[in-house]
């Protein structure tokens, strides 16, 4: 955790820096697409300071209160995000729309223009490692940032190209243009934001998650391990629990359930590269779980083998036997 929270402090100083940047390029140009890069950097500076707060509570430990951890105030910290960054998109649309009416004279461009690619370039190298780590510390937090700077500079990029056109060509309709393009942008990358949020916070399925796990069991799969079935995945920040169905031989004694639920502990936590608690009920299997049961010398086996049923996001999810 103190890694995230170093990297969240480079980026709140790093976001400081370069918002200030960005309103001295508008100052010296009064440019309404440069205005709209340096009101979408204020929210980058309240969202990593919001970050910095939400790692800080998710490193906590599980309390009598929070059985789960802290690791769900991670999804505040997107929500906020996202909702500070569809609200600059609703500020920005308006301004573009009152300048098409009230329209304000623009110079300078090209040291505007300086101002901004070097912001630029340090948004996407900046968002880049962001990015990178928190896709190896499993931290939405830092991934959401991440994006969000990366965002920026690809914006900022368009932004240059645009503001260039314009210089060549001295026609001021392009500057309003721009910023009404890039406000509409802004907002539905809001809008996914939020949408990823509240889906975190709703325990939405992770189905590319779901999917992962599957495949993991499918690979490393006892023949004792009949069938899997009613798996979910919630996650706490940078933990996941999982909780699932497995069907084991009936004539099995609890040492031996307690094995097995062991060994598929150890195997999902060995593969999946993250902080993951299982909850996993044991089921004794059935007659009708013998043609895909692969248990050699069964002696209570009805029917012989037959078919094999390959664990996939769609059937470790169904809440049944495979049968």
């Amino acid at each position: 955790m103190n890694k995230q929270k170093n990297i969240i402090l480079i980026a709140l100083a790093t976001g400081i820096v370069l918002m200030l940047v960005k309103f001295t390029a508008y100052l010296l140009t009064s440019s309404n697409a440069i205005l709209t890069d340096a009101m979408e950097s204020i929210v980058n500076v309240v969202a990593s300071g919001f970050a910095f707060y939400s790692i800080h509570l998710a490193a906590r430990p599980k309390d009598q209160n929070h059985p789960y951890g802290h690791g769900k105030v991670e999804f505040f910290s997107v929500f906020l995000e996202g909702g500070l960054i569809f609200l600059a998109g609703v500020l920005i649309v308006g301004k573009a729309c009152y300048n098409i009416f009230f329209p304000e004279p623009v110079g300078n461009l090209l040291e505007g223009m300086g101002l901004l690619a070097f912001t630029g370039v340090m948004n996407f190298a900046l968002g880049a490692y962001m990015v990178r780590q928190g896709r190896a510390l499993n931290s939405l937090t830092l991934t959401a940032d991440g994006k969000h700077l990366k965002t920026d500079a690809y914006s900022t990029c368009g932004l240059l190209v645009g503001l260039y056109a314009m210089h060549l060509t001295g026609k001021a309709w392009i500057d309003i243009a721009l910023s009404l393009a890039l406000g509409t942008y802004i907002l539905y990358q809001g809008y996914r934001m939020l949408r990823k949020s509240v889906g975190g916070l709703m325990d939405e399925s992770d189905v590319r998650l779901v999917s992962r796990i599957a495949s993991i069991l499918q690979q490393h799969r006892r023949d004792d391990w009949i069938d899997v079935h009613n798996l979910r995945v919630q996650r706490y920040g940078h933990e996941l629990h999982v909780d699932c169905h497995v069907t084991l031989p009936n004539y099995y004694d609890l040492n031996r359930v307690h094995d097995e639920v062991s060994a598929i502990d150890v195997v999902v936590n060995a593969h999946l590269h993250a902080d993951t608690e299982l909850f996993i009920h044991a089921d004794p299997c059935l007659p009708s779980c013998c043609h895909y049961c692969r248990v050699r010398d069964c002696p209570i086996r009805s029917e012989p083998h037959s078919k094999d049923i390959v664990w996939d996001k769609k059937i470790i999810s169904k809440n049944e036997k495979h049968a």
